[in-house]
């Protein structure tokens, strides 16, 4: 099975890397620009046909691994 896995720094969490990206844009043209935040993207292939396990597991490896919960949110989307 596969899943992907959307990790983004909450709101209200500074995004350098997000404010450099824009600054970026902003300086070759894309003026319209006014905010860009930057975050990660998993996929992972798991083995398994039960989606409401294997979502309990990638909870599970979000939460140890994944994801610094302090500061970031994540989605599970199984494919």
């Amino acid at each position: 099975m596969k899943a992907c896995i959307k990790i983004m720094l909450k709101n209200g969490v500074l995004d350098p890397q997000g404010e450099a990206i824009r600054h970026a844009l902003n300086n070759i043209g894309f003026e319209n620009v006014t905010g860009v935040r930057q975050g990660k993207v998993i996929e992972l292939e798991v083995d398994g046909s039960d989606k409401g396990q294997v979502r309990s597991e990638l909870d599970k490896m979000c939460n140890k691994l994944l994801a610094n919960t302090v500061i970031e949110n994540f989605e599970i989307e199984i494919l």
